[in-house]
């Protein structure tokens, strides 16, 4: 589970879309680009097995549904 969740802008013009995101998944912090297409380019180190990789991108979509694109 995703806690701790923060974005904020990539750009100054916050027209722009891309977002900086961090978060804690299993008491590591992760950062990343949250693309407007949906892509998510890592920023940490990470090993998670593909399948945590999906369901982490999952909900991570979901906040940025949620917070974002309300």
């Amino acid at each position: 589970m995703i806690t701790h969740f923060t974005y904020e802008p990539l750009f100054e013009n916050k027209q722009l879309p891309g977002w900086k995101i961090s978060f804690y998944y299993q008491q590591q912090p992760h950062k990343a680009i949250y693309h407007k297409n949906g892509d998510i380019e890592w920023q940490t180190e990470h090993s998670f097995t593909e399948k945590i990789e999906d369901e982490l991108k999952k909900q991570i979509h979901e906040l940025m549904l949620f917070h974002v694109y309300e």
